[in-house]
């Protein structure tokens, strides 16, 4: 039986791609480089803000220039990141439900700590008390110590949670936590990206997903 459920945030709770690729673009064309389409930008989410960027920028951008565009994403998106961000349709309807059955719920994201804790505390605060996002002096996924966190702040094993994420960052970093995973298809990355992680469990919708968690908890 399964009695906690760690979530991916950014294309898996969180529809944050247009506030992520206006930030991006913003600082981008601050330091008089070319902008990025949101497709591109989509491709470059998943491992962080920093990470991000160095994939945004040119590659003839200088250290300088790449820590200026960094830093000036971070300030912007700090006060535009709820502009067009959004939940998926059915996120809080699932995330009630599994709290309701006794899940304890928590969220790793590779998304800033400043970030993760503003969007997820205003939209999910009353469902998940546990975040954890990107600080310094602790890997990003697909390292696991993010997912090792969370579970010591649940106080349960690997054993007993089960991850679940959009991304082939996601699908790593359950296997390098040793969790048993499922993958959304409505998030960032499409199921030939997933089954190519070796994904077995896949879920179309947040209602089918709550399905899916609900009978593992019975189990």
């Amino acid at each position: 039986m399964k009695k906690a459920v760690v979530f991916d945030l950014d294309g898996t709770l969180l529809n944050t791609l247009d506030d992520l690729c206006d930030s991006t673009n913003y600082a981008l064309a601050t330091v008089g480089f070319p902008t990025r389409t949101i497709e591109e930008v989509r491709r470059f989410v998943g491992n962080g803000i920093r990470k991000l960027i160095e994939r945004a920028v040119p590659n003839t951008a200088t250290a300088e220039q790449t820590e200026a565009c960094y830093q000036i994403f971070c300030e912007h998106y700090k006060q535009n990141m709820e502009n067009k961000t959004a939940e998926y349709d059915g996120i809080s309807d699932m995330l009630a439900a599994l709290r309701e059955a006794g899940y304890r719920l928590a969220i790793v994201t590779n998304k800033a700590d400043f970030a993760a804790q503003a969007l997820c505390g205003s939209l999910f605060g009353k469902y998940v008390k546990t975040v954890v996002g990107s600080v310094d002096g602790r890997p990003n996924k697909p390292a696991p110590d993010g997912v090792f966190y969370a579970l010591e702040q649940m106080g349960v094993t690997a054993e007993e949670a089960v991850f679940v994420g959009d991304s082939e960052v996601d699908m790593q970093t359950a296997r390098n936590a040793k969790l048993d995973v499922i993958g959304v298809l409505w998030g960032f990355r499409d199921e030939a990206q997933l089954r190519a992680e070796g994904v077995k469990t896949l879920a179309n919708t947040p209602a089918e997903l709550k399905n899916m968690l609900l009978k593992l908890k019975s189990c």
